[in-house]
C-alpha cells in the first residue's frame, strides 16, 4: 500500500488503506480539527522529533473495556489503603510532559514533543483531551493522557514514578468510564502491560465497526471533575 501525502485540506484517506504496519498517511498539521477527525477515524500522529508527521491506524487493534480492567491484588490493596490521592485535568499539562521526560530518562525513543505536546494541551483546553493524575504527599508521581471522543477514550501515553502509580491512575480511569458508560480505551499498540490490564485485540473491521458506534454516544466534553466517591465504589470491586 502507498502512503498517502496529506494536503492542507482537513481529509484523510480511509484507514483500511493502511500499510501493514499501520503507517497511512504523511504531512499535514496538528491542529485541533485535524487531530479530532483523525481520532474519529481511528488515526493518530506518531512521529520523532525533526521527521514529517506521520498518521498510523494499525490493526489489529487493542482495546480495553473500561469493566475488564484487571485490578492485581497489590493494586487493589493500594487503592484500599489511599497510597495514593487522584484528580483529573488538573494538571493536564505536567502529565504529558511527565509522560515525555519518562521515556526520554529511560532511554526510550518518545514522540511526546513541543509540537505535540501544544497541541494536545490546546485539545484539553478545548474540552477534548484529559489527564488523570496520580499524587503522594501532595507530589505528582504517575498518570495518563487521552483523547475522549463519544464512548471513546483514545489513550496516548502514561507515566509512573512510584510502583503502580500508572496502573492506579489507569484502574480510576476505567472505572470512571464504566460509570460513564464507554464502549472501550483504544490502546493502540500491543504490549504485555496493557494485555495484564486486561487488553485484548480485536480485527479491523471489529474495531472500525465497534468505534463508529461509539463516537456517536454522549459526549463527555469539557473539564472532568474526580469525584471522591469514585474510589469506594471502585474498593468495593478489589
Amino acid at each position: 500500500m502507498p502512503v498517502f501525502k496529506l494536503s492542507d485540506k482537513i481529509a484523510f484517506p480511509p484507514p483500511e488503506l493502511a500499510r501493514e504496519d499501520g503507517l497511512l498517511a504523511v504531512g499535514g498539521d496538528l491542529s485541533a480539527e485535524r487531530l479530532l477527525l483523525a481520532y474519529q477515524m481511528g488515526i493518530f500522529p506518531w512521529y520523532a522529533e525533526g521527521d514529517p508527521i506521520l498518521w498510523w491506524s494499525p490493526v489489529p487493534r487493542l482495546i480495553l473495556e473500561p469493566a475488564k480492567f484487571h485490578i492485581s491484588k497489590r493494586l487493589g490493596r493500594d487503592l484500599r489503603k489511599g497510597v495514593f490521592q487522584f484528580s483529573f485535568d488538573q494538571d493536564f499539562q505536567a502529565v504529558i510532559k511527565a509522560c515525555a521526560i519518562t521515556r526520554t530518562e529511560q532511554n526510550e525513543p518518545t514522540w511526546i514533543n513541543n509540537k505535540m505536546i501544544k497541541a494536545y494541551c490546546q485539545l484539553n483546553k478545548l474540552g477534548f483531551a484529559h489527564s488523570v493524575e496520580c499524587w503522594q504527599d501532595k507530589k505528582l508521581v504517575g498518570g495518563l493522557y487521552g483523547v475522549s471522543i463519544g464512548g471513546v477514550f483514545f489513550g496516548e501515553s502514561m507515566f509512573s514514578k512510584v510502583s503502580n502509580s500508572s496502573k492506579a491512575a489507569m484502574a480510576i480511569l476505567a472505572h470512571q468510564l464504566q460509570q460513564w458508560d464507554f464502549d472501550f480505551i483504544d490502546c493502540q499498540m500491543r504490549t504485555k502491560h496493557l494485555i495484564s490490564l486486561g487488553a485484548y485485540e480485536v480485527s479491523g473491521p471489529v474495531f472500525f465497526r465497534r468505534l463508529q458506534n461509539a463516537i456517536l454516544k454522549h459526549e463527555h466534553h469539557g473539564p472532568w471533575l474526580f469525584n471522591p466517591v469514585l474510589l469506594d465504589s471502585i474498593n468495593l470491586l478489589s
